[in-house]
């Protein structure tokens, strides 16, 4: 396998799965519409030979399918999943230790290795010799995108008690000083926030080293959810193929396969304003105060290359990487959540806001009327869970009959819709946490959940077009049908909640008085119906990344009875709120600027 990047962009190039751009790239702007114009293709892995102001090499697009994916761990994918698997299953190993003898010594071999000193082939640089790579317009500066972020535990020290994450990287920009300091996205709760804290409670700073580039292996492994007792060191090693190798210079954990590293310390309490960054929901996340790393030393290797990929509104390089951990830590999440048989994230939907989930429904066997019980206790499970907490809306049923595939979204959504009982089905959690990057809530990480959760025999017939009873309705106009049982309806733009409430209670009452129509339980209120029943991927971005649960969710004879409420007909208001986010938008004279590398003569005409 692998033992840097440079061997792994050669083998790419060799198999036909790189291609290398000679002409000189502007990083601010060009390299990341590049990128993306290509992942959209489902094109190559890209080497930018001759990047603007500097004399580094970058490369993009390593993981943009999972084929190519699987290309690069080729070598060692089934051994890494056996040990996951026995990871999360110890029982196996003991029913068939024989079978398992090779995944123990896999591990051993894995293990991290301790060497003297800085290697020679590193050289001591400034930040700002590396690519400053400008991804959208209204970023604040320049970002590394693949970092792998080092630190260990003040309290207990050494690689074995460490955490390696991948955190956003500030370079530049809003009030960093230029090579003294960066700053870092990351929530106090993710792992570098506990050594944090604890190094904050005994008065000293957090010394942290950002290790980019090196082997795959070493990027993948900074964003897998692995089980307790698997350090990110070991199974960067298992997945290379090549032991970890590092050691300490002036107190800091240097890798010996990097191709950057860059050493500092997190100080009690320092933060600055980082960002804006255009990010995987669609939208730019704001400037907020982050903590900033004051930089020690920078080193790079002897024709070192940057890796970095660009985000957006899904499908981006991250969806891929989604589907690459889900196929190396199969069943995890079911083996951490009894009862849950199922979870999918989608990915159209920015992944965090909405989850689809297949449960057990055993606790009432024996009664004559099926509903959800079980499937609230483990929704409960599912929404305490890691970065399933982040959802702002599960949607999870039961599945007897083992015929209901979460990735089958629209066959999914119409078994819910199907069964739903929407005086019961709807269980709301309010003035609670989201996804920080989640601009739809009232504050920065706080909004609303709502489960849906649907059992039982099929209820109703979904409508196949929109209801004559959508059509004619005072000020809300060009009803569409999105998916059977669901209808987008336009709505003057958003004002104020204030408003919104008045503006909804009209609605529902317009199609009270029209009669009931039970064939469509979800009513869709945007701005432009045409865009969101244009496409499935429009319909779960617009209306689950413009929505906040307890403030958008209305409905058709509407009640609350002790506490818990219900309707008729769900209207979610989907419209783009003043406080939101600005969606991402290219910049129009980069995309032209682009063309030469996409016409006929351009090598990347795929």
């Amino acid at each position: 396998m692998y033992r840097n990047m440079e061997e792994c962009v050669n083998d790419l190039e060799k198999h036909g799965h790189l291609v290398r751009i000679s002409e000189e790239v502007d990083p601010y702007l060009e390299m990341a519409a590049i990128h993306l114009r290509v992942y959209e293709q489902e094109g190559p892995a890209l080497l930018f030979e001759n990047v603007k102001g500097t004399s580094y090499r970058a490369v993009s697009n390593l993981f943009g399918t999972v084929e190519r994916s699987k290309f690069i761990f080729r070598n060692t994918w089934d051994r890494v999943q056996n040990v996951i698997e026995l990871r999360n299953d110890p029982i196996k190993a003991l029913k068939q230790p024989f079978n398992n003898v090779g995944n123990g010594f896999a591990g051993m071999k894995a293990l991290p290795t301790k060497k003297k000193g800085v290697p020679s082939s590193f050289e001591e640089v400034n930040v700002s010799d590396l690519p400053f790579i400008h991804h959208w317009p209204n970023d604040g500066g320049a970002f590394i995108t693949l970092p792998q972020v080092y630190s260990e535990d003040p309290e207990k020290p050494g690689i074995m008690n460490s955490n390696v994450g991948m955190y956003r990287i500030q370079l530049n920009g809003n009030e960093y000083e230029l090579d003294k300091e960066v700053g870092l996205h990351y929530q106090i709760h993710r792992g570098i926030g506990v050594h944090q804290t604890k190094a904050t409670e005994i008065g000293e700073p957090l010394k942290v080293s950002i290790f980019v580039g090196g082997p795959p292996a070493h990027t993948l492994s900074a964003v897998m959810p692995l089980p307790e007792g698997l350090s990110e060191m070991t199974f960067a090693g298992m997945l290379a193929g090549n032991r970890f190798r590092y050691s300490y210079e002036d107190g800091y954990c240097i890798s010996h396969d990097a191709d950057f590293v860059i050493t500092g310390d997190i100080y009690p309490g320092d933060t600055k304003p980082e960002g804006p960054f255009g990010d995987h929901l669609g939208y730019y996340s704001l400037t907020h105060e982050f903590p900033v790393m004051k930089i020690h030393k920078v080193y790079a290797k002897e024709n070192a290359i940057l890796p970095f990929t660009v985000v957006g509104r899904p499908p981006q390089e991250d969806t891929s990487f989604g589907e690459i951990i889900h196929e190396i830590t199969g069943s995890s999440v079911e083996q951490e959540l009894p009862g849950v048989k199922e979870v999918h994230a989608v990915d159209p939907a920015g992944v965090h806001p909405l989850l689809f989930a297949v449960g057990s429904e055993r606790y009432l066997p024996f009664e004559d009327v099926q509903q959800p019980t079980e499937l609230l206790t483990i929704a409960n499970r599912i929404l305490g869970f890691g970065q399933l907490s982040l959802a702002k809306y599960l949607f999870i049923s039961a599945d007897p009959e083992k015929e209901l595939d979460t990735h089958q979204e629209v066959d999914f959504l119409t078994h819910i819709l199907e069964r739903i009982d929407l005086h019961r089905d709807l269980h709301f959690q309010t003035k609670t946490t989201i996804d920080t990057l989640d601009y739809s809530g009232e504050g920065l990480n706080r909004g609303s959940k709502v489960v849906v959760a649907a059992y039982g025999d099929k209820k109703r017939e979904l409508c196949h077009e929109v209801p004559a009873e959508l059509e004619g309705l005072s000020a809300f106009k060009n009803p569409a049908l999105v998916m059977p049982g669901i209808v987008a309806i336009e709505a003057p733009e958003f004002k104020d909640y204030d408003s919104a409430v008045a503006e909804m209670n009209k609605l529902a009452t317009q199609i009270e008085q029209q009669g009931e129509i039970d064939s469509c339980p979800m009513i869709i209120v945007c701005d432009d119906s045409s865009f969101v029943s244009e496409s499935m991927q429009n319909f779960f971005w617009a209306t689950f990344t413009r929505s906040n649960p307890s403030h958008d969710i209305h409905g058709v004879d509407s009640f609350t009875e002790f506490k818990h409420w219900g309707c008729d007909n769900m209207i979610i208001d989907a419209r783009i709120k003043p406080h939101h986010a600005p969606p991402l938008m290219p910049d129009a004279d980069v995309e032209k600027k682009i063309e030469r590398f996409f016409d006929e003569e351009g090598n990347l005409r795929i």
